[in-house]
């Protein structure tokens, strides 16, 4: 007998890249989509799909997504973004592995994704994300960003990969960068993490190397490069804006000439 299967999907504004995941995961036996209020067609392709769809504001990446897995009634569970989409290999191992008793309370799946004007190459080192899980054994963190689940047991991973069309230009990529960064700035605030100007100098050439050289990157070409680049400029946006929050901790608008106008600080409880 299969195993039943729910997938969880939260939603805005999604209705150019909607479509294509939905299509991919048509044969799931639910599919449960939490939309915060969107104004696009994003809640009238869901119902074609007959999706169960439910509405609630926005509460972080966490909790949202949380609040979308106790919307599904079975055991089992895939997490989507609604930029994403199971490739045709990615179908056919989960159904085969839905088949028969599951050794593991849940599975990583590599993502493949979009590099403005192509796809990543199969050759690169893709990472892998806990997408598909046993619901009683797992539930998502509460990261600001980059909220994903957590399971109790044990963990197994599957070879076929899903598709990321989140970054379909680079206005789009640094778009993100920008406002990921501010989130993590939020995080790690509420942990107390102290802002050493040194990580500003240190850690962006080393997530370069990391991402271009031991991922792959280049052979990607010169997308490769842009995405590495990129993401090399992300790190160093996360270590300036905490130190730049520091400073306006210590100082206030001390060091500014009168009246000057001082940015909203970051607030950990946000």
């Amino acid at each position: 007998m299969t195993i039943p299967l729910s997938v969880f999907i939260t939603t805005f504004n999604n209705a150019h890249t909607l479509p294509a995941l939905l299509e991919s995961v048509k044969w799931a036996d639910e599919i449960v989509v939490l939309d915060s209020f969107s104004t696009d067609d994003t809640l009238k392709i869901a119902e074609s799909y007959n999706c169960r769809t439910f509405q609630h504001v926005f509460q972080g990446y966490g909790a949202q997504k949380q609040m979308a897995l106790e919307h599904t009634s079975h055991q089992w569970v895939l997490l989507l973004d609604a930029d994403e989409a199971l490739t045709e290999t990615l179908q056919a191992e989960i159904h085969a592995l839905l088949e028969k008793p599951l050794e593991c309370d849940g599975y990583t799946i590599p993502r493949q994704e979009q590099m403005f004007w192509r796809m990543n190459s199969p050759y690169v080192r893709m990472n892998y994300f806990l997408r598909l899980f046993n619901k009683q054994k797992g539930r998502m963190s509460m990261m600001p960003v980059h909220a994903a689940p957590q399971v109790d047991g044990r963990i197994g991973r599957l070879k076929a990969p899903f598709y990321h069309f989140g970054e379909v230009d680079i206005h789009t990529k640094v778009e993100k960068i920008n406002s990921y960064s501010t989130g993590l700035v939020v995080d790690k605030v509420a942990k107390k993490h102290s802002a050493n100007p040194w990580r500003m100098v240190v850690y962006p050439p080393f997530a370069f190397i990391r991402s271009y050289i031991f991922k792959r990157n280049f052979v990607n070409g010169w997308a490769g490069f842009i995405v590495s680049f990129s993401g090399a400029f992300y790190a160093f946006l996360k270590y300036a804006k905490l130190y730049e929050y520091k400073q306006f901790e210590k100082y206030g608008s001390s060091q500014l000439p009168p009246n000057a106008p001082v940015p909203k600080a970051l607030k950990a409880d946000e």
